[in-house]
């Protein structure tokens, strides 16, 4: 006897597939990680030509329960594609911009208008990132146009009643600090002071956090024999004491942020909260970049993830856990430079780790074939993967419990192919 199902039952049979899986993913909550909100977050650059689709790292992403993305422009394919998610986004504002929206305010309203607004409806952008690195350039009109363009682009935000939503900071080299040992010294480049002045008491007033880009690799390839290894691998050791305050500092990230408040308490502020933009450590390098190597990438990540897990602060600030962005997702094949600034990445542009630091993901690959042509497809798995993984799959979460989840939703989407007639493959 041969029965013939109708698309009608095959529709409802998906149907309460679907809404089995719901319930199955509700129940399932009390398995979540807490590890979103203040803690790690990822630096997702597209310096390359070999990069997986937005939709696809999207997937990545909640399948690493990492919830918190920050990009270097507002590129409206990725905000698109992680509409409707559970992730926090720090867009950013280039420094190509500064000076005409210094100049012209209404630049800065244009800019929000086309570029933040059209997406803030379903995908959470938290904070405008206005320029990068601008001290470093050295560049005197850059500089100056720094804070009046923040300014514009706080305004623009007031004026859609958006300022409350949506942050407006800036992100700095640790260049800009003229001393830095011991901590407790640290102070400004007096030449910068005129502008960090005005720009530290604007973020005073709009509440907004200071960020830095902060890399221990660079202090140890120009000085490896005078610092330690393990003192910026965040391995044990001996450490360093401030004479001044007496706290002791067994890594260097932390004592490059202390460093970084006491510099900026000396403009008269400890109202302003210093955040970690950038760090993290390259996998590969050049002769010179002493260290450069996936072993200590490794170690560096992995012990930093396990320290913002612990939500640890620095001696200075024990009482806030340390905000970190951790650069980068993906080793990006088109930056220029040295060989270290094409492999900062956790993930080769394949979804495969370059070295382990306990974060497994998963990133698809499905392509469905129909009579007419054959087209790459992510929004079934998608829209599984989602919401399987938001808040359910984290960090701790071993393999035993994630893979039987995965295989039965892998199961379903497979389900999903013979109701509708597409043929799936990983």
């Amino acid at each position: 006897m041969v029965i013939l199902f109708t698309s009608s039952y095959m529709a409802t049979r998906s149907l309460f597939f679907f809404k089995v899986l719901l319930l199955f993913l509700a129940l399932s909550d009390s398995f979540s990680a807490t590890s979103n909100g203040q803690g790690v977050g990822i630096n997702y650059g597209q310096i390359a030509n070999n990069l997986p689709s937005p939709a696809r790292v999207a997937v990545l992403l909640r399948s690493l329960n990492i919830t918190r993305v920050k990009l270097y422009d507002a590129d409206p394919n990725v905000l698109s594609s992680f509409s409707n998610s559970q992730v926090d986004f720090m867009i950013g504002l280039g420094n190509e911009f500064l000076q005409n929206m210094s100049t012209d305010p209404t630049k800065a309203q244009s800019w929000i208008q086309q570029r933040l607004q059209p997406h803030i409806a379903k995908t959470r952008i938290t904070s405008i990132v206005v320029g990068n690195e601008i001290f470093k350039t050295s560049d005197r009109v850059l500089i100056s146009s720094l804070l009046p363009a923040m300014k514009a682009v706080y305004s623009a935000l007031t004026n859609l009643g958006l300022e409350k939503q949506v942050t407006v900071t800036s992100a700095h080299s640790l260049d800009m600090l003229q001393t830095s040992y011991p901590p407790s010294s640290g102070s400004f480049r007096q030449e910068f002071i005129q502008f960090l002045q005005p720009l530290l008491d604007f973020h005073s007033q709009i509440k907004s956090p200071f960020l830095i880009n902060a890399y221990p690799f660079f202090a140890y390839m120009d000085s490896p024999k005078e610092i330690p290894l393990e003192y910026v691998l965040f391995q044990p050791n001996q450490g360093m004491v401030d004479p001044n305050t007496n706290l002791h500092y067994d890594n260097m990230l932390f004592a490059q942020v202390d460093a970084l408040y006491a510099a900026i308490k000396t403009l008269g502020h400890t109202d302003v909260e210093v955040r970690i933009s950038e760090t993290g450590w390259p996998s590969k390098g050049d002769v010179n970049e002493i260290g450069a190597t996936p072993e200590n990438a490794a170690l560096y990540n992995g012990n930093l993830l396990r320290l913002v897990q612990q939500r640890k602060g620095t001696p200075g600030k024990k009482s806030v856990p340390i905000d970190v962005y951790v650069f980068a997702l993906f080793n990006e094949n088109l930056k220029p430079g040295p060989t270290s600034e094409r492999n900062y990445g956790l993930f080769y542009p394949d979804g495969k780790p370059v070295y382990n630091v306990g974060l497994q993901g998963y990133l698809p690959d499905i392509i469905y074939s129909s009579s007419a042509s054959t087209i790459k497809t992510l929004n079934l798995w998608r829209a599984v993967m989602g919401l399987a993984v938001s808040g359910l799959i984290g960090l701790d979460m071993g393999v035993k419990m994630r893979m039987p989840l995965i295989i039965g939703l892998y199961l379903f989407a497979l389900q999903e192919s013979y109701c509708y007639g597409y043929t799936y493959s990983l």
